[in-house]
């Protein structure tokens, strides 16, 4: 039994910050039912490929990308644009803890769904509305998108190569940064709401939106411009107060060095046969190697050619340097740590019979996550939902279906 084991989460949201969120509340037991459109579904089923592959190897409907942010929820078909399927979600948000939408401001209200709406028959219901901009700003009714809310929010002018490289430029993070950082706050946020209800018995409208997400995220280089009024640059893989703190060439790919420390620099140009740049009065400390960091990095890089990516971590690990490799996804599975931590999860599935899943990295020791469920097929289980949630009989969900409601 998951800690949120007695939660009930309505999930009407779409792509990637609402359904990552959804997920990790249903990866910690909640019960999670995911509406999508007749017919069509969540967009995501339709972004690849790549597509899971059945046991005959031959690509199912089932894209990675939907993959990956769907696990442990079950799926309901509701045509919410009819005034059947509207009372069909209001009937089952009246039995819900918790719902998580992420449609545009104001975009519910006409189907009677928003959350002003909703609170008049469910007052202490939670609910997360999920947008770009928020629902209050000048840009409230703009579309938010993850490429865009990385560059507004300041993330690319920190993010590439630094300006003397050839051919440097601004760089997005190779995953949806903004919209997985929202979805995650947003779960914070949802568990607090659902904590003072449980106090209060008051429901309330929780506003998350991605700029603003992406903002707080910035963390100590916001801070840091806060608090100099100078503006951060990129620096690539390098730090901007910590050297040597970056990726190295060695003579048969990369690895990361990240010597903290006095020691640990010293450490480091010791194994690569250089102990004087450690005694050089330049780089004797840090504040002095990030001064003459143009002079000492190249000197650094000319050492680590001389070995491979193995036998530098190898001989770095024994002298207590952190530093890692930079590994491609087939490494990172085939890594022993992530092999021994069980990041790596196999579920059955309808379709591709055995599915691959990447688990939850949430690890309670009284009430662990677990995964329950596969992503669903669409409209999986619909006649499940309305006959168990809402008691309705086979022919009331057969007539359901044939208006296309379902």
């Amino acid at each position: 039994m998951g800690a949120l084991s007695h939660i009930r989460v309505l999930d009407l949201s779409r792509v990637l910050a609402g359904p990552w969120c959804a997920q990790n509340l249903a990866d910690l037991g909640a019960d999670v039912i995911k509406v999508e459109r007749p017919g069509a579904g969540d967009d995501t089923r339709h972004w690849g490929p790549p597509f899971a592959k059945d046991v005959q190897g031959k690509d199912t409907d089932e894209s990675a990308y939907f993959i990956c942010i769907n696990r442990n929820k079950r799926s309901i078909t509701i045509d919410i644009a009819k005034p059947e399927g509207q009372e069909i979600i209001r009937k089952l948000a009246v039995e819900s803890d918790v719902v998580i939408e992420n449609y545009k401001v104001g975009g519910l209200v006409k189907y009677g769904l928003d959350y002003e709406s909703l609170k008049t028959i469910k007052p202490d219901l939670v609910y997360c509305s999920i947008t770009g901009f928020g629902q209050t700003g000048p840009f409230a009714h703009r579309p938010g998108y993850d490429f865009i809310v990385q560059g507004m929010g300041g993330f690319m002018s920190v993010t590439g190569e630094a300006d003397e490289f050839e051919g440097a430029s601004p760089q997005k993070a190779g995953v949806a940064f903004a919209d997985i950082f929202t979805g995650m706050y947003a779960s914070s946020a949802i568990l607090a709401a659902i904590i003072h209800r449980d106090h209060t018995g008051e429901g309330q409208h929780i506003d998350m939106a991605l700029l603003d997400t992406q903002v707080a995220v910035m963390a100590n280089v916001a801070s840091a411009y806060l608090t100099s009024d100078e503006l951060p640059k990129r620096w690539g893989n390098a730090s901007a107060t910590i050297v040597p703190y970056q990726t190295f060439p060695t003579s048969d790919g990369w690895m990361i060095v990240a010597a903290g420390n006095d020691s640990q620099y010293r450490h480091f140009v010791t194994v690569g046969g250089e102990a004087h740049l450690a005694d050089n009065p330049l780089y004797a400390s840090n504040p002095l190697r990030v001064q003459h960091r143009k002079q000492l990095v190249p000197l650094l890089e000319a050492m680590t050619r001389k070995k491979t990516k193995v036998d530098w971590i190898t001989s770095l690990e024994k002298a207590n340097v952190p530093c890692g490799p930079i590994n491609n996804m087939k490494e990172v599975f085939e890594n022993q740590q992530v092999i021994a931590r069980n990041i790596q999860t196999n579920v059955p599935h309808p379709t591709v019979g055995n599915m691959k899943l990447v688990a939850s990295p949430m690890k309670l020791s009284k009430t662990p996550t677990e995964v329950r469920m596969a992503p669903p097929t669409l409209g999986q289980h619909t006649n499940e939902i309305l006959h168990d949630r809402l008691h309705l009989d086979e022919e009331a969900i057969t007539k359901l279906r044939s208006k296309g409601i379902i």
